[in-house]
């Protein structure tokens, strides 16, 4: 899973791996550590009615409701977006690069506009 923040966005890319690990837990987390402190994201199933995050113990989570987390995990869905204008939440699947880049993304799901 992989997390861009600009401003007040969030957004989290997901694997095809990651998206089965969600679909069949509920939850995913990574970390980052800074020496002897550790920066967590996650993305938890919940019974919210939308895209919510909150940020404790230096993790910010994404809450990810039910009926969207099984559309999304379930379907050729690529993502979901909050609504909220203070902070905008995106969850989408991760897609091959056109571009060449170093990055391993054999785990990535083929982009739809096909690949260079």
């Amino acid at each position: 899973m992989k997390i861009r923040i600009k401003g007040n966005s969030i957004r989290y890319r997901l694997t095809k791996t990651d998206v089965a690990n969600f679909d069949r837990d509920g939850y995913l987390e990574e970390t980052t550590s800074f020496g002897t402190q550790v920066f967590k994201y996650a993305l938890q199933r919940s019974a919210n009615s939308e895209l919510t995050a909150g940020f404790n113990n230096n993790c910010i989570t994404i809450y990810m409701p039910l009926d969207m987390a099984y559309e999304w995990t379930n379907t050729e869905r690529i993502g979901f977006e909050s609504n909220d204008p203070q902070l905008y939440l995106l969850i989408e699947k991760d897609f091959v690069c056109l571009d060449n880049v170093i990055e391993d993304q054999s785990d990535n799901y083929p982009h739809p506009a096909g690949v260079c």
